[in-house]
């Protein structure tokens, strides 16, 4: 990827010789500054475009100059809603993942919409805990999006919560994500990537590993030993009330222990 700062100061030092044209890929544009390098219109020129370079918003240099590597969040959000139609297409022909993958229900589409701007907006000011909050209450409108799970993922990433991210991940790869270099190659997933519960995720086919059966048996069984505290105090409360009619002369002390007796057995 082509920097920001290294293109405009080589604009401003060489842009004569046209070294920043040559850098940006502009070979056309860089050639022609070559050949006048010797008027100082070239050099000025060079100038001028490395200043404007430096003050140039970073979106749009890389949209303008980085275009084949650089995915802004809206076009990756619309790319994502198309692969989810298309993966929804492909389902009927895999039955396997038709299986498994839980049914889309219908929903509020408008709100959730509301919701996934906000969270993106958000993302993109860098205000990723309030990102996943939106996303949040957009996942509880749609439990089975998977852009939204991917976002959240990336959020989540960013945020350096990478257990958080790791679960989305499964569950966008549960609900039929299939683009696996991307989870590779994305610039916000970088923090999960260096984790050492990454290498195990990506081996195991891009999915979190479930608890064996072994285990959650012995869970079971452990819970099931447990034995249960019983309350005795009803027992102690009609006791003290047998008590209390022997001291006031209404029972014996034969028949307090005979129902004494009872309420024990």
């Amino acid at each position: 990827m082509k920097d920001k700062t290294t293109a405009g100061l080589l604009a401003i030092f060489l842009g004569g010789l046209g070294v920043h044209r040559f850098y940006l890929g502009q070979t056309g544009l860089g050639f022609f500054h070559l050949i006048f390098c010797w008027f100082p219109v070239s050099w000025l020129v060079g100038f001028i475009t490395g200043l404007v370079i430096l003050t140039m918003d970073e979106d749009k240099f890389n949209l303008k100059y980085n275009a084949e590597h650089y995915r802004i969040v809206k076009r990756g959000n619309r790319r994502e809603e198309r692969e989810v139609r298309r993966d929804e297409r492909r389902r009927p022909q895999e039955p396997q993942r038709r299986n498994t993958a839980p049914v889309r229900q219908p929903m509020n589409q408008e709100k959730q919409q509301q919701l996934k701007k906000s969270g993106i907006d958000k993302y993109k000011d860098y205000d990723y805990q309030g990102a996943i909050e939106e996303f949040k209450k957009a996942l509880e409108l749609d439990p089975n999006d998977i852009s939204i799970h991917f976002n959240l993922a990336c959020t989540y990433s960013l945020n350096e919560e990478a257990d958080k991210a790791l679960d989305h991940l499964d569950r966008a790869v549960t609900l039929g994500f299939t683009d696996f270099k991307r989870i590779k190659e994305h610039d916000a997933l970088a923090f999960v990537r260096i984790q050492d519960a990454f290498d195990e995720f990506e081996a195991n086919g891009f999915r979190l590993k479930q608890p064996t059966p072994q285990k959650q048996a012995a869970y079971t069984q452990a819970q099931s030993t447990q034995e249960p505290t019983e309350d005795h105090s009803p027992i102690l409360e009609q006791l003290q009330k047998l008590n209390e009619l022997k001291l006031k002369g209404l029972l014996t002390e034969e028949e307090f222990v005979t129902q004494k007796n009872k309420l024990m057995n």
